[in-house]
């Protein structure tokens, strides 16, 4: 598809671009929750059926990597379990899990500073 798109005279699509994993990553991001993962998994199914392999999925606000000790959020942590190992065992290529946040994440530096955490 790549070298179809570099032919002179050639009109190159946006979907011939989402279609090209040279081109374009799409990543699937959702919460660790039934509603949320199984609404994603509803739309992986369909960016399939277009030609468009989803690259991964960001399971974004997850209480499980956040480290908490209070008791109601570690009980709600386990909820969360059964939808992180879904993702991970079932839907996703390549999953990442980004911990829930006391601060909204705003600007390049501060998500640039979530990457640098998250890839050790």
């Amino acid at each position: 598809m790549a070298d179809a798109a570099r032919v002179p005279g050639r009109l190159t699509t946006p979907l011939m671009r989402l279609r090209d994993p040279a081109h374009t990553r799409v990543l699937i991001v959702t919460l660790p929750e039934l509603t949320p993962v199984s609404e994603a998994a509803v739309l992986q199914d369909g960016l399939r059926r277009a030609g468009i392999e989803p690259y991964g999925w960001v399971v974004d606000a997850a209480l499980t990597a956040s480290g908490t000790r209070d008791p109601l959020l570690h009980a709600r942590a386990a909820l969360e379990r059964p939808q992180l190992h879904r993702v991970r065992d079932e839907l996703a290529a390549r999953a990442w899990l980004v911990p829930w946040q006391v601060d909204t994440l705003i600007g390049e530096d501060r998500l640039a500073a979530l990457t640098d955490a998250t890839s050790r």
